[in-house]
């Protein structure tokens, strides 16, 4: 590793996050694209062909610095997990309700997040189908890149470069929206989470998920929603401590 090397890995970038990529040369041709741009963190979630990938070694050429500090992960929940906040790109809202917006306002706001210290991640999915609900329930918000809606399937690299590049043309450009909210200790992806886990066990004890068949849906509503609101961490106790008062027995029961 050179100094150029390091200080890449130490610039304040987002995290892009490949979800169950298929083939190894994506993976490089990706790691290509985010050093295009000066970003250089990328996560791997259950990459279908195993890791490390020699194809993938292979397509990065001089990106290969990027592959070998790549994350792996079996899950996305431990992928994410210590995020501030998590963008999921994705060609269709698929029916959950989140702010949508396009590369540029997203890496704008991105840029102004890092700025302030907080860990950003963007999603990308699979080749074939790209990111399932499951997946884009634990994200802040969605990108959509305005394409050809004839025509819509980007190749995950080409999505990758978007992103990088408009996190990169942006600079430090802070939009207000965003300014307004700096220096906020907002909750992480770990624990949204918790917070989750906390409500589903608590609401399954009282038989809310209710009939079966609808529980699936009924959870990844919920899901959605954690991640949807800009939830901090003083927030996240106060609904950990509400709901242990709420289902709290009565003294002497």
């Amino acid at each position: 590793m050179t100094p150029l090397d390091d200080q890449l890995f130490d610039a304040p970038t987002p995290v892009m996050v490949l979800v169950r990529p298929q083939m190894g040369e994506n993976i490089g041709a990706a790691a290509r694209a985010m050093l295009n741009f000066g970003c250089a963190r990328m996560r791997l979630v259950a990459p279908r062909d195993g890791w490390p990938n020699p194809k993938a070694t292979a397509m990065a050429s001089g990106a290969s610095p990027v592959l070998e500090r790549a994350g792996a992960f079996d899950d996305l929940p431990a992928a994410i997990g210590d995020c501030d906040y998590v963008f999921a790109t994705t060609a269709r809202g698929r029916g959950l309700t989140k702010p949508v917006l396009t590369p540029d306002h997203a890496m704008m706001q991105a840029r102004a997040m890092v700025a302030e210290g907080k860990r950003v991640a963007v999603l990308f999915g699979p080749e074939r189908a790209g990111l399932e609900n499951d997946d884009i329930a634990r994200a802040n918000a969605i990108i959509t890149v305005p394409v050809n809606p004839a025509f819509y399937s980007l190749n995950l690299a080409q999505c990758v470069l978007l992103v990088a590049y408009e996190f990169a043309r942006h600079g430090t450009e802070t939009p207000p929206e965003v300014m307004a909210m700096a220096g906020t200790d907002f909750a992480t992806a770990l624990e949204r989470e918790k917070l989750g886990d906390h409500f589903e066990d608590r609401l399954d004890a009282t038989g809310f998920f209710h009939p079966p068949e609808k529980a699936p849906n009924m959870r990844l509503r919920l899901r959605n929603m954690w991640a949807r609101l800009p939830l901090t961490r003083a927030d996240v106790q106060t609904l950990h401590g509400m709901l242990r008062q709420l289902t709290r027995k009565p003294d002497g029961q």
